[in-house]
Parts: structure tokens; C-alpha cells; sequence
């Protein structure tokens, strides 16, 4: 059961969780981590670089003679052991890109949604009479006050992509001075998210997407 609250925080009724979201999730802990792994490593630039002894500068001559000094022999001066020397198995350029098939990551998304669902982690918002217009005002319906605002659980709200225009551009631009809040849509939602928030806020149209999207797949 899903808690469905108005514009003003309040609960005015609760709803079943959807069928698409109701099945077991034993099993899909590894589906869930690899596409969070997948997310978190996609957009990782890969630039890191060190050089190796040969593509130091310098060092083309022997720092000093074989015998005699009662100094350790050296060939270089750009040898690992070496300030300002070359750096043994140092990151080189490399692409962290993971790939993971459409029907994994359907799969983890369902898992993921499924256990915010059945562990009571969703709340249902409805807008059909929104009208947030302030930051203090979207405080007051996640937190119950501005002041719970600072140290409440982190909070992602998701509103439809066909909400952009309209409920979307008002949470949004409400949402973004609270520090525990972080605002999205349908259209951008990752596995990491549902996850890595301890309460996730829905409208009814990103209700109603989510379970079309899902509906009628495999248990």
C-alpha cells in the first residue's frame, strides 16, 4: 500500500501497489547491482594518465659512473625510483563503459521500484489541484515543515515526462534550494536513483506511466 497525500502534505487515501510491482524480487539482487554499476561507470571520462619511464623527459645520460663512488649504481635519472621519474603501473586512458542488455535493465528497474514499493519507501502525490509555488511551500508537504526540511530522509521526487511544461517546472524550480531533494522524470529515471534514496515521492501521471511501463512483463 502506497500513501496518497495532497498539495498540502496531508494523507487523503491509500492505494494498492500496483501489479506490476508486487511480485517477489528474490533473486534480482544481482540484476540491481549491475545496472547501478553499469549507471555509476558509463560516464566515467577514463582520462587518467601517468607516464611510464620512457616517456619522461630527460635522463639520457648515466647519472654518474658505474664504480667508485659508493653510491647504488644508477642508469637514469628518469628510473621509477627516481623524483620526477617514470610510474610503474601507473592509470593509463582507458574506456570504463559497461554494457548490460535492455531486458536487465527492465528487470532491475521493476526489482528496484518493486522493493521501494512493498517496503513502503513510495509516496503517491496528487496534483490534480498543485499549486507549490514556493520552496517553503514544498518543504512543508515532503517534511511537514521548512525547518524538518534540513535534516529529513533524502527525498527524490518524480513527476511524467508529459508533466514538464507543467507540474515539472514548478517542482523543479521549487526543489532545487532543498539540499534533500532532488527532482526528476520518468524519462530519467535510473536504477541508482530508486535505490540511493530513502523515500521516493511520485506524482499520480509518473504512477500511472510507471505502472503501464511495466504491466503485463514477467514476474
Amino acid at each position: 500500500m502506497a500513501q496518497v497525500i495532497d498539495a498540502q502534505g496531508k494523507v487523503v487515501r491509500e492505494q494498492e501497489t500496483p501489479a506490476a510491482f508486487s511480485g517477489s524480487t528474490d533473486g534480482k539482487a544481482n540484476a540491481i547491482y549491475r545496472a547501478v554499476f553499469r549507471e555509476l561507470a558509463n560516464p566515467r571520462a577514463g582520462t587518467a594518465s601517468t607516464k611510464k619511464r620512457d616517456e619522461v623527459r630527460g635522463g639520457g645520460r648515466k647519472p654518474w659512473r658505474q664504480k667508485g663512488t659508493g653510491r647504488a649504481r644508477q642508469g637514469s635519472i628518469r628510473s621509477p625510483q627516481w623524483a620526477h621519474g617514470g610510474v610503474v603501473f601507473g592509470p593509463q586512458p582507458r574506456s570504463y563503459v559497461s554494457s548490460l542488455n535492455k531486458k536487465e535493465r527492465r528487470a532491475a528497474m521493476r526489482a528496484a521500484l518493486s522493493d521501494k514499493y512493498q517496503s513502503g519507501g513510495v509516496t503517491v502525490l496528487d496534483t490534480t489541484k498543485f499549486d507549490v509555488s514556493k520552496t517553503k511551500g514544498l518543504a512543508t508537504l515532503l517534511f511537514g515543515s521548512p525547518k524538518a526540511a534540513k535534516d529529513g530522509a533524502r527525498t527524490l521526487v518524480v513527476f511524467a515526462t508529459d508533466e514538464l511544461a507543467t507540474v515539472g517546472a514548478s517542482l523543479r524550480r521549487t526543489g532545487r534550494n532543498l539540499e534533500r531533494v532532488t527532482v526528476t522524470h520518468t524519462g530519467e529515471l535510473d536504477v541508482k536513483d530508486v535505490v540511493g534514496y530513502g523515500r521516493l515521492v511520485i506524482t499520480t501521471a509518473a504512477h500511472e506511466a510507471l505502472s503501464a511501463k511495466f504491466s503485463g512483463e514477467n514476474k
